[in-house]
């Protein structure tokens, strides 16, 4: 659990619990609270460095234990003694020193701040922040009280209430890290100095030193708190208590003495552990990713046998891909038909290269230098790996796989970034279909996490080892689905902004849907969605939906939308004008109303945001009861990470589940009388409810 070495009086405590990490749970806390004893009894001790045996500092909250909380007593009494004994660490009389040679995240960041002064190691791998807002929940290890008095309120606020975590440079530039060293043993060294140098250390609030910025209790203060809540509110539409309870714990710990703060945080922490949100966002943001991300229940290669990856189409999705690639070691081939294309991609990666400016110079030369340009095919020769990105169409697409089939090797893979069209439809165009797979990128690609990787027809279980092997080098959290027109994730989101524009076309104000939109947690209302896709690209996947189904998009929204494109020439954000105005002052669209002159009988933000949640969470049945979803933990990755489905309730199944199934049914049901099929229930929904079944059992984790 730990171990102790000294020397000229100066005690490390090395922390190594169990396992390949610190986490903070009952056995951290008393493995801690005697390390500390043993290290105060070495005669002669001037101070203590808290080091770690791991690779991280501490990863923070055993989340095994968050998550099987319930009882608010019981957590209050849990962080009680948590934070005691880092009270007993601050306060012990000599000089503590947090040698942060790994992460401190969350509640390691916590112990990491009840130090004197901490060190970090010049590594930007090396990260430090409170992301627990991020979970559902706040810092409960006195991170609410301390960082605004270390800090001053609008920094602390920053980084609490947005869930930051930082590279140590920036941490170091904040204050968050006092001092950095170049290795291991400098990070030790320069711990040594300052405990030497400082043998009275204490923390400014035991020491009585008022915060940096506005004072606590001052006009100035209460006006940036005051701006904070509005901001926040503005940005959450109320979705998320935990940040609303960050604002409150450090408004209100402020007002008080330090150790009155900490009980204030304690009390909300305790409300938000025991809360059905944080254990839906629990359930997905950690057990469903990390099942997603060891890519547990699927077919594994050690080697996917891809060096050189060629990349088809050098627009913004190819110019991202290229360089994504590139960043984790792979010799990229960037094709077009087009020069300017290739100008466009080669200054797009550039200034993604310029970006990274915690790597060095050199490294992000060499990044660069794995990424060539190209508009002859023969430069294809000897590719791995094909991504094909070119337009949506499949007459282009399957021209394209027969023209680069041609110079690819029996082995090679090839992958299409299709958002929609089949993949076995696509397959029929190559020559070696069990090869062929669809992988589903998302723009922008050097941010957005989520890759989608589908599965044809003939698409062999090497092949999908493969591109999950290829998925976890580029950083991507992969997730699984079956081959149909718009796999799962495409369907989800048409389904919403589509069911915006239906709303609009009905007659609802649409301010109203814009902010129905934010008040389900969704990342973007729907329209403002639609503009940011351009309105032609919806008109011609609705059109591409029906070519490959049969089934016509019989709704006024489609005739909303094509009305915008064809009689106002409204094609969306990239032209200027869409749902929205985008010259000067942007807001919605005034013409926009004139396009609808049905009145409806029941309106407001309340029943329009069910709306767009209900027409989603069928989409959502129907794709699992079609068996496009494969696992049900990747209807909840894919939802949240590909389309920014609210996160806020833990993905579509946690918020079905929580509506209970029988109600949910019955309510589709009478939408579905009233507005349309898209709105009935899928038989998948229909049985469990019948049953009595959820799709997650309460209090699992999976």
């Amino acid at each position: 659990m730990y171990t102790l070495t000294h020397d000229d009086g100066i005690v490390t405590l090395t922390l190594a619990m169990p396992g390949k990490v610190n986490k903070i749970n009952r056995d951290f806390a008393e493995g801690l609270n005697r390390g500390l004893d043993e290290a105060l009894a070495v005669p002669g001790r001037k101070g203590i460095v808290l080091a770690t045996g791991h690779r991280d500092f501490c990863v923070g909250a055993d989340l095994d234990m968050i998550f099987g909380m319930r009882d608010p007593a019981e957590i209050r009494a849990v962080t009680a003694g948590l934070n005691q004994l880092l009270r007993k660490l601050e306060t012990c009389g000599v000089p503590v020193v947090a040698a942060l040679t790994g992460s401190a995240l969350g509640g390691g960041c916590e112990v990491a701040l009840a130090c004197h002064h901490r060190v970090a190691l010049d590594d930007a791998t090396v990260q430090i922040g409170l992301p627990e807002v991020n979970l559902g929940v706040i810092p409960g290890g006195g991170g609410t009280q301390r960082l605004p008095r270390l800090l001053g309120i609008q920094a602390a606020l920053e980084i609490i209430a947005q869930a930051q975590v930082l590279r140590v440079a920036k941490a170091k530039k904040v204050g968050l890290v006092d001092a950095l060293a170049p290795t291991r043993e400098a990070v030790f060294d320069a711990a040594k100095v300052w405990i030497l140098a400082n043998p009275g250390a204490k923390q400014p609030w035991d020491k009585g030193t008022k915060p940096p910025g506005p004072q606590p209790g001052s006009e100035e203060a209460r006006n940036l708190l005051l701006i904070a809540a509005a901001m926040l509110e503005k940005k959450t539409a109320g979705n998320y208590p935990a940040a609303e309870a960050a604002v409150r714990a450090v408004a209100d710990g402020l007002a008080v003495n330090f150790d009155t703060g900490v009980a204030i945080e304690g009390r909300l922490f305790a409300k938000l552990v025991a809360s059905d949100q944080a254990k839906d966002m629990l359930r997905t943001f950690w057990y469903h990713k990390s099942a997603v991300e060891r890519q547990e229940g699927l077919p594994k290669l050690k080697d996917a046998r891809f060096n050189k990856v060629a990349i088809l189409g050098a627009g913004m999705m190819g110019a991202g891909l290229g360089f994504v690639c590139a960043q984790r070691g792979y010799t990229v081939v960037l094709k077009d038909i087009r020069a300017e294309a290739l100008v466009g991609a080669r200054a797009h990666c550039e200034a993604q290269a310029a970006a990274l400016k915690h790597l060095p110079e050199a490294e992000r030369a060499a990044i660069l230098a794995r990424i060539s340009y190209t508009l002859d095919l023969a430069d294809l020769a000897g590719t791995d790996l094909v991504i094909e990105a070119v337009v949506e169409d499949v007459a282009v697409k399957a021209r394209v796989t027969a023209e680069v089939e041609a110079y690819l090797g029996e082995d090679a893979v090839f992958a299409s970034n299709t958002s929609a069209i089949p993949i076995s439809i696509l397959a029929k165009a190559s020559k070696r279909p069990a090869n062929f797979i669809g992988m589903h990128f998302f723009s922008p690609v050097e941010k957005m996490p989520l890759l989608e990787i589908i599965v044809g027809k003939e698409t062999s279980e090497e092949t999908l080892a493969r591109a999950l092997s290829f998925g976890s080098r580029i950083k991507k959290t992969s997730i699984v689905v079956n081959d149909g027109y718009g796999f799962y994730t495409t369907r989800l989101f048409a389904s919403y902004i589509l069911e915006g524009c239906q709303l609009v076309a009905e007659g609802h104000d649409p301010v109203l849907v814009e902010w129905a939109g934010r008040k389900t947690g969704m990342a973007v209302p729907p329209l403002k969605e639609f503009d940011e896709v351009t309105l032609t690209l919806g008109l011609h996947a609705f059109e591409g939906r029906e070519a490959v189904t049969g089934q016509p998009l019989d709704l006024d929204g489609v005739a909303l939308v094509r009305a915008m494109v064809t009689e106002h020439g409204r094609t969306g954000k990239a032209g200027g004008k869409g749902f929205y105005d985008y010259e000067g002052e942007r807001r919605i669209w005034p013409g926009l109303r004139a396009l609808a002159t049905a009145t409806p009988a029941k309106t407001g933000v309340d029943y329009l945001a069910r709306r767009l949640l209900l027409v989603q969470a069928a989409e959502v049945a129907r794709a699992l009861d079609e068996g496009i979803v494969r696992n049900w933990r990747d209807a909840e990755v894919g939802a949240i990470f590909g389309v920014g489905f609210a996160p806020n309730t833990g993905g579509p199944l946690a918020w079905m589940d929580r509506q209970g199934l029988p109600a949910l049914v019955e309510e589709l049901r009478a939408l579905a009388a009233e507005h349309g099929e898209r709105y009935a229930p899928a038989p998948i929904l229909v049985g469990m409810a019948e049953r009595g079944e959820r799709f997650f059992a309460e209090g699992a984790p999976g």
